[in-house]
């Protein structure tokens, strides 16, 4: 399902450039209408000035940026391109990375306010070890150590330890290292809700608990946009944000 148009080239801003905080989103053809409805969900609900960057990895090559070949492991184009986020914000400030599966139900500016100084990054620290050797249309579904953490992360992008994360770096090491932060010692690695990396299929909902509903859903096995996974948990939801950004791009 094709819907950008070649719009993922440039920045979508919401709000004043100059103040905005930068979310980078993770970019992979073959998910081009999970990333518009990631972009879209989240602009809607931001209370905040937010600019919205993809992280297209033929930009990045053409850039300079970056020239690894793809691994059998990597099920996206951004599996280790997302590590150049400090970098691609100049080191400066937080910026945030997100896989483009994610539907966000609540304000960013909730997340935004739970940012600590005293952390190189902060993201939810999953238990995730997933039992299915496949996922989405049919890449490889590999379990690692702090599996997950990386989907979603804040980067305080100007902390001395992210320096490392130059091109050349995020180029020639290996998964683990990337993956796993191993370039930060554990007590430099805040935690976060799960809520803002809620897992279908993993996490559950607690119906005597509001505080526990998904403020940004992760369709991390697959979501609606793939045909064996239509009818998936919040199937619904990711649909009718779907019917909603095409509505409004019909009317711009």
């Amino acid at each position: 399902m094709t819907l950008s148009n070649g719009k993922v080239d440039a920045p979508v801003f919401n709000g004043d450039a100059k103040k905005a905080f930068k979310v980078f989103i993770g970019y992979d053809p073959r998910e081009d209408a999970a990333y518009e409805v990631c972009r879209y969900s989240l602009l809607k609900r931001s209370s905040i000035p937010v600019e919205v960057i993809p992280i297209k990895q033929p930009d990045l090559r053409s850039k300079g940026l970056y020239w690894r070949e793809r691994g059998p492991t990597e099920s996206t184009e951004f599996s280790f391109s997302r590590f150049l986020t400090p970098h691609l914000a100049d080191f400066d400030g937080w910026a945030m990375f997100v896989d483009c599966d994610f539907l966000y139900t609540a304000d960013i500016k909730e997340l935004t306010d739970l940012i600590d100084d005293n952390y190189a990054i902060m993201c939810v620290h999953h238990d995730y070890a997933p039992k299915e050797t496949t996922k989405m249309d049919g890449a490889v579904q590999t379990v690692y150590p702090r599996k997950n953490w990386s989907s979603m992360v804040l980067y305080n992008c100007g902390h001395p330890k992210n320096r490392i994360l130059t091109p050349d770096v995020v180029n020639s090491q290996t998964g683990a290292y990337l993956h796993r932060f191993m370039w930060l010692e554990d007590h430099e690695i805040g935690s976060i809700p799960f809520v803002w990396n809620f897992l279908v299929g993993h996490n559950k909902v607690d119906e005597n608990d509001p505080a526990a509903f998904p403020k940004a859903i992760h369709y991390t096995s697959g979501g609606p946009w793939f045909e064996s996974y239509k009818n998936c948990e919040f199937a619904e939801l990711w649909v009718n944000e779907l019917e909603a950004y095409k509505k409004e791009m019909k009317q711009v």
